[in-house]
């Protein structure tokens, strides 16, 4: 029995003393740095926002100027209270629609980003890559989603609804003048909430090793390089 036993647990060992012994005789490459960074990223841009991700509270800060918001406290008066609380409902739905349908145009620009030191940015740690990609390429990104946001909108006429049953009558009130552009306003707030997502995965990726998913990501976030 010993010795049909020991070899049999020598071939189960020999792979895991394989990758071990892999990643500590590893060297980093600004190349294999560069190709981890991408990874880490698209896994993140992959991440399905959460149901709920674009809250009632989170519309009204991105639509209403803050001066305007203290006087929305007193909207009973102003008869709008329901309207407003459908039209954020309905709205995050657009807006969770709209980030599944984005997760291919922020994986085609993560593919072709031109990453500047990336070997700096592995050491860093935290969320440096994400913050990589939102300084190179967040306000591409935001043109980018806008007409799919844009289309979200019309599929449920939210634009009607916020120019005609709430913006006008606000404004006739108030005398406050909103932005108008919903399309705009609602991508930054797509795009910044999938930015979130990804720093959320690169934290995961950086601390913990099952979530480190494929060989590459295993080599490069698997050791302190400092």
């Amino acid at each position: 029995m010993k010795r049909i036993f020991t070899p049999l647990l020598f071939v189960m060992l020999l792979p895991a003393t394989f990758s071990c012994s892999t990643l500590r005789n590893y060297t980093l490459t600004e190349a294999d740095a560069a190709a981890a960074i991408r990874q880490l990223l698209q896994l993140g841009a992959q991440d399905n926002l959460l149901a709920g991700s674009f809250s009632k509270d989170a519309i009204m800060a991105a639509v209403f100027p803050e001066s305007l918001r203290k006087t929305l406290n007193t909207l009973n008066q102003l008869g709008l209270t329901g309207e407003i609380d459908r039209f954020t409902v309905t709205l995050g739905t657009a807006a969770e629609q709209t980030a599944t349908r984005s997760i291919p145009i922020f994986v085609n620009s993560i593919s072709g980003m031109q990453l500047q030191d990336a070997m700096r940015i592995v050491k860093s740690g935290g969320t440096s890559a994400t913050e990589y990609l939102r300084s190179a390429a967040g306000a591409n990104l935001r043109t980018a989603i806008t007409p799919v946001m844009k289309e979200a909108l019309n599929e449920y006429k939210l634009n009607e609804q916020w120019e005609n049953n709430i913006a006008k009558p606000i404004q006739s009130l108030t005398g406050n003048r909103l932005n108008l552009q919903l399309d705009v306003i609602m991508a930054g707030l797509v795009s910044e909430a999938m930015f979130r997502k990804m720093e959320e995965r690169e934290r995961e990726i950086r601390a913990n090793a099952a979530a480190r998913t494929t060989p590459l990501l295993q080599k490069v976030f698997s050791r302190n390089w400092n």
